[in-house]
Parts: C-alpha cells; sequence; structure tokens
C-alpha cells in the first residue's frame, strides 16, 4: 500500500482530523496496513501493549474470559475506530483479546510510543484521544449499572436498539441492521445466555417488532421496541 492510499484512510478517521498535512504524512509513514483472516486473534492477554489498531473494514470484538472459562464480550469495534489503545495510558501487557468476527479484517498499526509523539505535538489530538478514553469509561459505568439493575431482556432489547441506532439503515419506518454476531455473541456482550437470546428474539419476533436472519435484524419500529 502506498503513502497516497494511506493519506486516504487517515483523511476518512475522525481521530485524526485535527493533524495538519505534514503530521498527516508523518502517520502515514508510520503506518504499517495488516490483514487478519476470519475469527483470528488480532492480539491475545499476556502479549504486550506495544501497538494501537486503527480499524479500516470488518468488525473486531474485544472480550476476556472469566475465572470460569466463560467469554465475555466488552465491547465491538467497527471501521473508523481505534482499539488496543491502552498502552496509550500504561497498560504493559495485554488483559483483553482482540479476536475478528466473520468477516476479513483491514487495520492500521501503530506502535504506541510513535502515536505518543504525535500526541505530543498536537493538543487537539491530544484532547481527542483523552474524549474517547472518557467516553468509554462511561460506556463501562452505564453497562454496569444495566448489570446491577436490569433483567436479561432489558439488556438484550436495549442492545439492539443502541447498535441499530448506531449503526442501522432506515427504510421507511423501518430500521435494518447487518451484523456479524451469533446469538452466543450477544449473549457474552449483555451477560445472557444464549438460549435467552433466542429466546428473546423470538419473541420479539412474534410480536412483530421484528425481523431476523443470519447477520441481519429489521426493526419494525424503534418506538415499540421495549
Amino acid at each position: 500500500m502506498n503513502t497516497d492510499q494511506k493519506l486516504g484512510f487517515i483523511n476518512q478517521f475522525p481521530l485524526f482530523s485535527p493533524l495538519v498535512e505534514d503530521e498527516k504524512l508523518r502517520l502515514a509513514e508510520m503506518m504499517k496496513p495488516v490483514t487478519f483472516s476470519r475469527y483470528s486473534f488480532v492480539y491475545l492477554p499476556g502479549e504486550p501493549s506495544e501497538q494501537v489498531y486503527f480499524l479500516a473494514k470488518g468488525s473486531v470484538k474485544i472480550g476476556t474470559h472469566s475465572s470460569d472459562g466463560k467469554e465475555v464480550i466488552k465491547s465491538l469495534v467497527h471501521p473508523l475506530a481505534m482499539f488496543g489503545e491502552l498502552g496509550l495510558i500504561g497498560e504493559e501487557e495485554r488483559q483483553d483479546f482482540a479476536q475478528v468476527l466473520k468477516e476479513e479484517v483491514q487495520v492500521f498499526v501503530l506502535k504506541v510510543e510513535d502515536f505518543k509523539k504525535i500526541m505530543r505535538q498536537n493538543f487537539d489530538l491530544s484532547s481527542k484521544v483523552m474524549n474517547l478514553f472518557g467516553a468509554r469509561l462511561l460506556r463501562a459505568e452505564s453497562k454496569l449499572e444495566s448489570l446491577i439493575f436490569k433483567d436479561a431482556r432489558t439488556r438484550i432489547i436495549e442492545f439492539i436498539k443502541e447498535s441499530v441506532s448506531d449503526r442501522g439503515r432506515r427504510i421507511g419506518y423501518e430500521m435494518l441492521l447487518k451484523h456479524s454476531l451469533t446469538h452466543q455473541d450477544i449473549a457474552n456482550i449483555t451477560c445472557t445466555s444464549r438460549q435467552t437470546v433466542t429466546l428473546v428474539l423470538n419473541e420479539l419476533r412474534k410480536s412483530d417488532l421484528i425481523y431476523f436472519n443470519r447477520g441481519k435484524i429489521l426493526v419494525r419500529d424503534m418506538a415499540r421496541l421495549a
């Protein structure tokens, strides 16, 4: 991949909007494009937190495993988002894993130290990165509150509504979400079981609130989905 192609990606990436042309060129020279096959791991717990990843294509799940071996998905990463960034704030070894979902992923990889150099020279970029950390902390707190105060059905429905609101496409009065998740993935995100996810989705379909098949969820009416 040549420098112009890298610059094309950088210009699309919202996080990099504060950079001037010379800074973008330096960033392009530092970045390395890497492709990961479906279901492969980008990184695993215990590996050095020496790189930051910028997603260009595909989807990645960030997660961990509980003491009894159950997978817990902390977040999903979609194109034009950064992940693996905790090395920027002192993480030395990965605590989580990052795994590709069902489609091949393309990322741009940047060394933590190189990104820190650019951040030190651009206050607005540093501010955007810190705001990103703050937003993710708020989402983590919100998820914890949801686990404490909301039942499994509510958590599953709220996950669907948030996903559709963030990435869905309006078709008339309906909203269509294309995704790469299995029922087990949704269960691991909402801290429920695969059986509960299947039960809730079938109930919503029977009530004509949603329609779903593999890779797609169609919400008939967002206001009625509750």
